[in-house]
């Protein structure tokens, strides 16, 4: 076309060709808004959550052998699978029908939900109260195709896959639910929101093992950003209190064994103590909004993502690098698309979940990013896996939600069971141990994964 130079691509084998170029117009600068809704091991609702976990409340307790979800096995097998973990502790939502907990009857068991998991029910039940706390039901058409879903997690339904397992071996396979496929894809929870809703922008399903959560919402905002829609409705969520979810992470050594006789003190993020993670459950939603989009509704605005970065270590299927290279280079990447110098950052809610290697590496990372920012003590950083536990493909979503409201609220949430700081933390660099009162204009966010996959989400305040 006269006028203009075009710039395309066409495969050749492995290799992309350019076949000719244009000048782009500017990309809109990335502007965003986030509204809240969560189920976690603290209570289901965002203020419930957060009221417990500022206050130092903790969500993890012993499991029994009813938490595995073996109800079709024989009780010896069920007793012997019990006796046989290694770790007895977990965050678990808290069920039942009163104020802050999660309604089975409402979310899972109706007629109509057989084909709902629990992560899918979780998912559903997140995504209600962050709609209705954004305000967000559209009924117009045109704003139905702008609003699209961005949901992942971690392992979808792994107690389903057991059950469907026994019947095989037990030669019972025409009792297996026709819905057994459509429960255990774990894009699934993204259609099911888009289908209640009837959203038809991006149908979005990220899987990064823990850091799915926050790559759901780093894509789901660059979704907005490039004019694919206005709203997104993006977290993750995860169900993985079970049998076989628990005893796999027990054969990896990655579960915390050492306190089984004391649940609330197993998951100690970057203390000395630390001998593994504590799974939990539960889900992370949150509306992302283009500004000008909420701007003109009068939607009300927590926040607004400011950086997105992503990194792989290339180094090994489960530990980090021990220089946290990969870290490094995912807050680095946050921070250049947001425009900000690290000493502008107020605060870090850690991924750091109570392993040794882990949490070290992730500190090593930090220190080298915020450099003398972090060890002037101008710095707060915490770890709220102390209360949570470790949700998987939920974590980054629930901690996202955190920082939003850690500036929000202008409270930067504690660590708990820190009673001996790891020797890399010395003077000014110093978890938080109590919740702090503080003018927070940005806090980040960090979620890693297996297979070294990183994710780092930048929020700033919009006053």
């Amino acid at each position: 076309m006269r006028g203009r130079r075009w710039l395309g691509f066409v495969p050749t084998g492995f290799q992309l060709r350019r076949f000719s170029s244009f000048e782009a117009p500017p990309v809109p600068p990335l502007r965003r808004v986030v509204v809240t809704g969560m189920v976690t091991p603290l209570g289901c609702g965002v203020e419930t959550t957060w009221k417990r976990l500022i206050e130092g409340e903790c969500g993890v307790r012993a499991i029994c052998p009813d938490d595995l979800k073996m109800n079709g096995f024989e009780p010896e097998v069920k007793m012997y699978t019990f006796d046989q973990l290694t770790s007895k502790v977990a965050a678990i939502v808290p069920y039942g029908s009163s104020s802050g907990e999660f309604d089975e009857q409402l979310w899972l068991n109706s007629k109509e939900h057989r084909s709902i998991a629990r992560f899918i029910g979780y998912a559903l039940c997140a995504a209600d109260e962050a709609l209705k706390d954004a305000n967000w039901m559209p009924t117009a058409q045109d704003e139905k195709e702008q609003t699209g879903v961005s949901l992942g997690a971690g392992t979808g339904s792994i107690s389903d896959i057991l059950e469907a397992s026994r019947m095989i071996c037990e030669k019972n396979i025409r009792r297996l639910s026709p819905f057994f496929i459509p429960r255990i894809l774990i894009n699934m929870a993204s259609g099911h929101v888009s289908m209640k809703y009837g959203f038809q922008g991006p149908n979005h399903s990220s899987v990064t093992a823990c850091a799915t959560g926050a790559h759901s919402i780093g894509d789901a905002a660059r979704m907005i950003q490039f004019g694919y829609t206005n709203v997104m409705v993006a977290g993750g969520t995860e169900a993985s209190i079970d049998a076989l979810s628990i005893a796999g992470f027990c054969r990896l050594r990655a579960l915390s064994t050492k306190y089984n006789s004391k649940p609330h003190e197993a998951s100690r993020p970057f203390d000395c103590g630390r001998d593994g993670f504590v799974i939990g459950e539960g889900s992370g939603v949150m509306v992302l909004e283009e500004l000008e989009h909420a701007r003109k509704r009068g939607a009300k605005i927590y926040a607004e993502l400011r950086g997105y970065g992503t990194s792989g270590d290339a180094h090994h299927i489960t530990q980090p690098h021990i220089g946290g290279r990969g870290a490094v280079l995912a807050m680095t990447r946050a921070l250049k698309q947001s425009g900000l110098h690290p000493s502008q950052v107020d605060y870090i809610n850690a991924h750091a979940t109570s392993t040794p290697l882990g949490d070290a590496a992730e500190a090593n990372a930090i220190k080298c990013v915020f450099s003398d920012h972090a060890t002037s003590g101008a710095l707060s950083l915490s770890s709220t896996k102390g209360a949570t536990g470790h949700l998987l493909g939920a974590a980054g979503a629930v901690e996202a939600i955190f920082t939003v409201l850690a500036i929000h609220h202008g409270i930067a949430p504690l660590t708990l069971n820190l009673s001996e700081p790891d020797p890399i933390f010395n003077g000014g660099f110093m978890p938080l141990t109590a919740s702090k009162e503080m003018t927070i204009k940005s806090g980040l966010s960090n979620s890693f994964g297996f297979g070294g996959t990183n994710s780092c989400l930048l929020f700033t305040s919009t006053n």
